[in-house]
């Protein structure tokens, strides 16, 4: 029974390659423990940038055949895409070594700390990053477990997701689409907003009614209407749009791919682009005044702020048009998305590759409906197939439906099933005052195919 991050030494992450579970293992190799682990996408011989970087922090790496997991091994971690059927799984049942979730040993770190967890249905990387980094400019020496990697971080040759610091507080995004965030009891839990996504909205709204219940300070959006509900008190709360919350944006600006503004009066300028980032740090600012943290300090850390991978990640300009590559991958944040660039230049080529034949039909009229609402005229929204990545899935829609129904809307809409395609095709309709923006996630390639796109642009 494994009830404390005591209680072990030797943990194996199976699917340890995954943001998450990456984020985790290094965390625990940074407090001590002896990690381990295996993924699927490590093959003999091939080089695995993902498994070079654990490797480099002293995380031993297995190929995905059980061959890791030996008697000195005292726990077993695994993801929700992890099936009882892998072989590693097996041979730990057999080993009678204990096997929890990804989201059971995060719970049993956050115990262990007084812990910070950010939770909604988009910003919640981006949020915990920022605080992170005002945190740590704050002299407080925090640590963050994030699913997404901080440049300031991957700039030090690490994976970027997690980092141990010498203090007390640790940042952690709390997810909700496996549920998992009702798990979690932190000291401060921050609600950024509530959209469908994974779940229907009346299931999101259970989950996070246990997330407030099990959160000692609660931090809300005030200019959300489905988060208002939850404030624990008005004055700690933030908003852009309302007068009641202690925290008040004003003044919101873009220029280009820098945005400014004020909170309470305080002078912010950010190196990022839309309005949901002023959102984002809004709300990593409000949070760190509840720590003691001026607004003034706030400003100052997040001007040095250097972003998150695939978030808004400008690869640069080639000819007038701007390459950006970005993790959006649900109907909100792909309108947020292209709604950010569109300051940038007169037209913005969206390029969207969904993931996961479930959750695209879920939610194939949220997508359309968003979508089409933020294009300008001049704007076009194109797609490739929808990333499989393996499983018993029914393959009953196809991302062509959801440029068809963009089509009967009169928006400029365009299917490419194959996406190496897709820039040869696209060439015509570039400009020289154009950005094309790349949108999509769990799909381990998708860098990969941003940085083809810039070479070949």
């Amino acid at each position: 029974m494994v009830s404390s991050i005591r209680d072990f030494k030797n943990p194996f992450f199976i699917g340890i390659a995954g943001s998450g579970m990456s984020a985790i293992a290094q965390y625990l190799k940074g407090i001590g423990k002896n990690v381990a682990g295996s993924d699927r996408f490590f093959k003999a011989g091939e080089p695995n940038e993902i498994k070079e970087k654990l490797e480099a922090e002293d995380i031993k790496c297995f190929l995905q055949n059980g061959e890791g997991i030996s008697a000195d091994t005292d726990l077993v971690v695994v993801s929700t895409a992890v099936e009882d059927t892998v072989p590693e799984v097996q041979k730990a049942k057999q080993l009678d070594i204990p096997i929890i979730k990804r989201s059971e040993l995060l719970a049993l770190i956050a115990e262990s700390k007084r812990t910070i967890a950010v939770g909604g249905t988009s910003g919640k990387s981006t949020t915990s990053a920022m605080l992170f980094d005002v945190l740590e400019y704050a002299g407080l020496q925090p640590s963050i477990i994030s699913g997404a990697g901080l440049v300031s971080i991957i700039k030090q040759g690490k994976i970027g997701n997690a980092k141990v610091g010498a203090g007390e507080l640790l940042v952690i995004e709390a997810d909700e689409s496996d549920g998992s965030i009702v798990q979690y009891k932190p000291e401060t839990g921050l609600l950024l907003n509530i959209d469908k996504d994974h779940k229907e909205v009346d299931t999101l709204l259970d989950i996070f009614k246990t997330f407030k219940e099990n959160s000692k300070r609660f931090i809300v959006n005030q200019s959300h209407s489905l988060t208002r509900p939850f404030s624990q008190d008005k004055r700690q709360d933030f908003s852009w749009d309302m007068n009641e919350a202690g925290y008040k944006a004003s003044d919101f600006s873009q220029q280009g791919l820098s945005i400014s503004f004020k909170i309470n009066g305080e002078n912010f300028k950010l190196n990022l682009v839309g309005k949901h980032n002023m959102e984002n740090a809004l709300a990593a600012s409000a949070t760190a005044a509840q720590l003691g943290i001026s607004l003034k300090t706030c400003s100052e850390a997040l001007s040095r702020y250097e972003g998150i991978y695939r978030r808004h990640q400008v690869l640069g300009n080639k000819n007038g048009i701007w390459l950006i590559d970005d993790f959006a991958h649900n109907p909100v944040k792909c309108a947020a998305a292209i709604a950010a660039c569109q300051p940038i230049a007169s037209k913005v080529i969206a390029w969207f590759q969904p993931h996961g034949y479930g959750p695209t039909k879920f939610l194939r009229n949220d997508f359309v409906h968003e979508i089409a609402s933020v294009l300008r005229p001049t704007d076009e929204i194109w797609m490739s197939e929808i990333f499989y990545a393996g499983g018993t899935a029914v393959k009953d829609i196809s991302a062509n439906d959801l440029i068809n129904d963009l089509k009967v809307l009169g928006k400029p809409a365009f299917f490419i099933e194959n996406r190496e395609n897709f820039l040869e095709s696209v060439r015509p309709h570039l400009t020289n005052d154009c950005v094309l923006l790349l949108m999509g996630a769990r799909d381990p390639s998708l860098e990969q195919f941003a940085k083809d796109t810039w070479n070949k642009l």
